[in-house]
Parts: structure tokens; sequence; C-alpha cells
């Protein structure tokens, strides 16, 4: 009997104000379930960790792709989304039959079948460890952006436009790693303030 292979594709970081958006496309075995799967939001760092070792050891396929800060400035971060997320499923080493996105839309340039499923990071288990994928590898990313520029917290706030990171981009000024296309940064650069 053949397996029907169903590939889960999930994103993270569409709403910080630094750093690459990350997607992850995983297609999860159908006899081999990885219990505890959720969306990744709702788990805690060390859960995620744990699952995401999981799923690189035991998935049929996965993989990880990026668009970077020039990309989200240029195209907008909704279309470097889906940019990623084409990405990811175009780098699986097994063709799936079908790809569930977390969302409401389907990134062009897919190759196979695909539906957009509203919260399903929630409800499908595959677009669940794709969540955990993304979400662990772009941490992973902010934490070495916090040993790069240090005074920012990029290890607590992940990029997200906290009082602390607003203060920090007042008094710092962006990085190189910083969206110039989202207000807050704009305003900083307007206001002459340039990393170093």
């Amino acid at each position: 009997m053949d397996i029907r292979l169903i590939c889960g594709v999930d994103e993270a970081g569409r709403g910080p104000l630094c750093g690459p958006v990350v997607a992850a496309a995983v297609i999860l075995h159908p006899g081999r379930p990885i219990a505890g799967l959720a969306d990744s939001k709702t788990l805690t760092e060390k859960k995620r960790d744990t699952l995401a070792a999981l799923i690189r050891q035991h998935a049929v396929a996965w993989a990880i792709a990026e668009a970077s800060v020039e990309e989200i400035d240029t195209l907008n971060i909704l279309h470097a989304t889906m940019l990623a997320m084409t990405r990811a499923v175009a780098g699986l080493a097994t063709a799936p039959h079908e790809v569930l996105i977390d969302g409401n839309r389907v990134p062009g340039g897919l190759t196979v079948p695909a539906r957009a499923i509203v919260q399903g990071d929630a409800t499908e288990a595959s677009i669940s460890a794709a969540s955990i994928l993304a979400k662990t590898h772009r941490d992973a990313l902010l934490h070495r952006l916090d040993d790069q520029y240090p005074g920012y917290g990029f290890r607590q706030h992940k990029g997200y436009p906290t009082p602390e990171h607003l203060r920090a981009l007042i008094e710092l000024g962006p990085t190189p790693a910083h969206r110039t296309s989202f207000g807050p940064v704009r305003e900083a650069v307007a206001q002459g303030r340039l990393f170093g």
C-alpha cells in the first residue's frame, strides 16, 4: 500500500523588527507519530528543543529556509514569507503528495497540490512540526545576533518590538540586522540613528 506523504509548512518571524523570516517544511511518517506536537508558541523552549530533535530524527523529510532582511525590505514581509515557504518545500529531499500551509494563503511556485489551513499549527501534526522547527531555528539565529550585537536583548525578545527593544533601538540605533521597512526601525533611521 502506498503511503500518502503530507508536508506541513509554517513560518517564524513575521512580526519582529530584525532578522530573517524562517519557514520550515516537514513530512511526518504516518505510521510513526511524534507525541506532544503542538503550535510552537504554546510550548516551552525546552519542550520545543526536545521535539525539534525528534522531528529531525524521525521525519520522512524536513527542510528549513529563510528570506533575508534585504528580501523582506525589498518585497515586504508577506511576499518574503511566501518566498521562504516555497524555498523550504523545494528543499525537501522527498517530494510530498500534498502541502498544508499554516494561514490563509498558498505561496506561488509550489510544484505539488497545496492548501492553506487557518490555525493549522494547532490542528495538523505536520504543520505543528514545521512551526517547531522554524521557531527553534530562528531563536538560535537570534541568540547569535545577541552575541554579535550586545545591548539589544535579542536573546530575550527574539526581535519583537518590546519596550526594551524599542528603547535599545532609540539609544543605540538599528543594526544591519534590522528591517528598515518596519515603522520603528524606519523612524530610528530617520532620526539619524545608525548602529555604531
